[in-house]
């Protein structure tokens, strides 16, 4: 389960008192609405369907892909298709590397999304295993799909804009001074970077 809109809601309030530029954005756009995604190889396949290719063309590989494997679908389901029948579906020989690196791991069970790793770090590791998953997929699947509260995706560029226009920075800071700047935001970081998706897109300006 994510982070739900009470979840959000008690962490963004805690964080406003630490963080006054934060308690006056709330005051005026409002909070976010929860990101929430199914636990499972499944969420992780659809991320991996839909990188660098637009939303619509994304869900229409995936209906072609639900069609070929069947109603759930399990690893082992898509391992048993050849390369013909998945371009079929609209996988590009990319795309198939790493599907089936994500189902070759879980069938082996050296992936068990039931069950990944407590430590964040170690979570991300494990995820990064998988071919065409880097660390900013791994942080978006236990942020959405596990709710893992203090999970801060630095790396994301909204998130790094976001931070600039809340903190009344010059420039737009990179993946390094993104997470360090987010270190007091810390154990919340997760809801935080939630308000600041939300945040960049309603195209505020500096507080």
């Amino acid at each position: 389960m994510g982070l739900t809109a009470e979840k959000l809601r008690t962490d963004l309030d805690a964080l406003a008192v630490r963080e006054p530029r934060l308690a006056i954005e709330l005051a005026r756009i409002g909070y976010p609405e929860p990101r929430l995604r199914d636990r499972g190889f499944v969420t992780m396949l659809r991320t991996i369907v839909g990188q660098q290719v637009s939303v619509a063309a994304a869900a229409s590989m995936w209906r072609k892909l639900e069609a070929e494997l069947g109603e759930g679908f399990t690893p082992a389901c898509l391992l048993e298709r050849d390369f013909d029948t998945l371009r079929a579906c609209g996988l590009s020989r990319q795309k198939q590397s790493y599907a089936r690196s994500l189902c070759e791991l879980v069938a082996a069970g050296e992936l068990d999304f039931g069950s990944l790793p407590a430590d964040d770090e170690e979570a991300i590791a494990l995820l990064t295993r998988i071919k065409g998953i880097g660390r900013w997929s791994a942080e978006i699947y236990l942020l959405f799909a596990e709710g893992r509260p203090d999970i801060w995706p630095a790396g994301d560029l909204a998130v790094q804009e976001a931070v600039k226009r809340l903190l009344g920075l010059a420039e737009r800071p990179a993946e390094k001074a993104t997470r360090a700047l987010a270190e007091p935001w810390s154990p919340q970081r997760g809801a935080m970077a939630i308000f600041t998706w939300h945040y960049y897109a309603v195209g505020s300006e500096p507080v």
